[in-house]
């Protein structure tokens, strides 16, 4: 997630913490069918005018979606206008602090298993080729040449948390950090390899990545090779 993802996640959720809001958003979502706004503001008993702005600054902020629907039976000339029903976006919303990826570490793992069984190689094998590969899929070319500023870039969007030093980069953050809490070989092991991923696919020849870990940060570290 960029930078202007997170501030626009983390705005949308923050109109949440309006409670007549909040309480719409939760009415809404548990029906089964969209709603409209009489109904919304009778389930949670608040003003019809009310409903209606908070319904709306929902849809504005992207938390839910609006439909016009005529009531069924009710069609032809003399129908009136359609009424405006609300039903839950589309996607989904999170935000973590720090940032977690979770779902980057599912999608890896769940690759690994899937060609495991497939082509009868060992998980541990396919864990590192697909982390690898998710690596490789981080990549983007540098805007300016610099491979160490590509390689942060990556990272960051990635949930890494990476700060440019003189020597390389380091990981302050790790996004898999409760699994690699309690799998920490395993999840180092495939840190390591989607680090590696990117780098093999970076102009970033003369960076290395390696174990590392200290307290409060990823395991993985990135420095500069030197020179023989």
């Amino acid at each position: 997630m960029s930078q202007d993802d997170f501030d626009a996640a983390l705005s949308r959720l923050a109109a949440l913490g309006e409670p007549v809001r909040r309480t719409l958003y939760r009415y809404v979502v548990a029906q089964p069918e969209p709603v409209s706004r009489e109904r919304a503001a009778a389930g949670v008993g608040v003003a019809h005018h009310l409903a209606k702005f908070h319904l709306d600054k929902l849809v504005e902020d992207g938390l839910l979606e609006a439909e016009y629907r005529r009531p069924p039976g009710r069609g032809g000339p003399g129908a009136g206008r359609p009424a405006k029903l609300y039903r839950r976006a589309a996607g989904q919303l999170a935000v973590s602090l720090p940032e977690r990826r979770y779902d980057l570490a599912g999608h890896i793992m769940a690759e690994a298993i899937t060609t495991a069984g497939r082509t009868g190689t060992s998980v541990d094998g396919a864990l590192t080729s697909a982390a690898r590969a998710a690596g490789r899929e981080l990549a983007h070319p540098p805007r300016d040449g610099d491979g160490l500023t590509a390689v942060a870039e990556a990272l960051s969007g990635a949930g890494f948390e990476p700060r440019v030093t003189d020597d390389g980069v380091e990981l302050s953050n790790c996004p898999f950090h409760q699994l690699a809490e309690r799998y920490t070989a395993l999840v180092c092991g495939m840190n390591l390899d989607l680090v590696g991923g990117l780098l093999d696919a970076l102009p970033a020849k003369d960076l290395r990545a390696h174990l590392a870990p200290a307290p409060g940060r990823c395991c993985v570290a990135i420095t500069r090779a030197r020179p023989r």
